[in-house]
């Protein structure tokens, strides 16, 4: 059945989604009026877009795009049944067309559309998240300690467990560690850190993705997924037992493999899902296969976020060249996402008492020639 019509009597078929616009001096505004513009993306969902109206307009007229959207005050903005609304900041006096840098004020009023943004998902207005950039320095001039999106919203919806998923191309990698040097990831390498985006990213593709069984690949931590133990001991002591968690919560979870071959076989369609042990593990093929199109989304919260795979790009910020693509992906994603959350039975459908065996149980190994 088409999710568009699967939804319960009396629902809009389309979901409300809110957008926030990110800080004012980076391409958030212009990012969000190139996606919405086109009526693919637009024909999705409805529409609410936390920021400044003004920082929208100068952005459409400089695209020669014609707006598309109504305006709100942003205390005024409610369900709506079709378009795009944009609940507008207008007591924020932080626009200007030629600044493009950190500062308290763009800090202050960035926080500020994502607060909109929480409470309306607190208070069931809208059913999923989509985030443009912010800036981290920004909001620590203006006094915030949080070091980003995932965190603040981890605080707001008192939510610890929480994992960071990228989708770009076939792939949908999730990490088990994020932003950690290397050196320093043995100290806090743990069954559970492992378990963790195993799990959550198991019910993502199950509640969100409509994937009913979802196959997770689990990536080695040490070149050939340790050699039985010949190159380091983490798949031995940490990996594999963090796996057979995972396969005894119900979950179909193959691996520690090798990290140079299974994103080959997941681009594939041998797996639904990736663990990444590390940052650039997971992101490497990420980005090079969808560069200017992927996008992330936050697993363990109990509402639905996207959000783009760049920053602020102060850079290039007001020269009407920035891309798109990636915020139609977050914006599909999340659409999609909410969809499948509506249909989703109220309890776990039952893992079948035998999976279907994958073939093999090797992936290869591309270097298994060296001298």
């Amino acid at each position: 059945m088409p999710l568009a019509n699967a939804v319960p009597n009396g629902t809009n078929p389309k979901p409300l989604v809110g957008i926030t616009m990110g800080d004012p001096a980076g391409i958030g505004a212009e990012v969000i009026v190139k996606a919405l513009a086109d009526p693919e993306v637009r024909r999705l969902g409805r529409f609410i877009i936390f920021g400044l109206d003004e920082a929208l307009e100068f952005a459409a007229d400089q695209s020669e795009i014609n707006p598309f959207w109504f305006r709100v005050p942003h205390e005024a903005a409610t369900r709506i049944e079709s378009g795009v609304i944009v609940a507008d900041f207008d007591d924020c006096p932080v626009f200007s067309p030629h600044v493009h840098c950190a500062s308290a004020e763009a800090g202050h009023a960035s926080m500020r559309f994502l607060d909109a943004a929480i409470k309306s998902a607190r208070d069931e207005v809208v059913e999923a998240i989509v985030t443009a950039p912010i800036c981290k320095e920004s909001w620590h001039l203006a006094g915030y300690r949080y070091p980003g999106h995932t965190e603040k919203l981890g605080h707001a919806f008192k939510t610890e467990r929480l994992t960071m998923m990228f989708v770009g191309g076939k792939l949908r990698v999730a990490l088990a560690s994020i932003h950690q040097a290397l050196f320093d990831l043995r100290n806090s390498f743990t069954i559970g850190r492992v378990f963790q985006p195993i799990d959550l990213m198991a019910s993502a593709l199950r509640n969100w993705f409509g994937i009913e069984y979802p196959r997770i690949a689990v990536c080695g931590l040490n070149p050939h997924a340790g050699e039985n133990g010949l190159f380091g001991d983490e798949e031995k002591r940490v990996i594999e037992p963090a796996i057979v968690m995972a396969r005894e919560a119900g979950w179909f979870v193959e691996g520690p493999y090798p990290a140079d071959t299974v994103f080959w076989h997941a681009s594939r369609g041998r797996f639904d899902g990736v663990v990444a042990m590390y940052h650039d593990q997971g992101l490497i093929p990420v980005k090079l296969l969808a560069f200017e199109s992927a996008c992330q989304t936050t697993l363990g919260l109990p509402i639905i976020r996207t959000s783009v795979d760049h920053g602020t790009a102060f850079d290039i910020a007001g020269q009407n060249i920035a891309n798109p693509d990636s915020l139609k992906s977050a914006i599909r994603l999340a659409c999609h996402a909410a969809l499948c959350k509506r249909i989703q039975p109220a309890t776990p459908q039952p893992v079948p008492a035998q999976w279907e065996e994958l073939p093999g149980t090797e992936l290869g190994d591309d270097d298994e020639a060296e001298a």
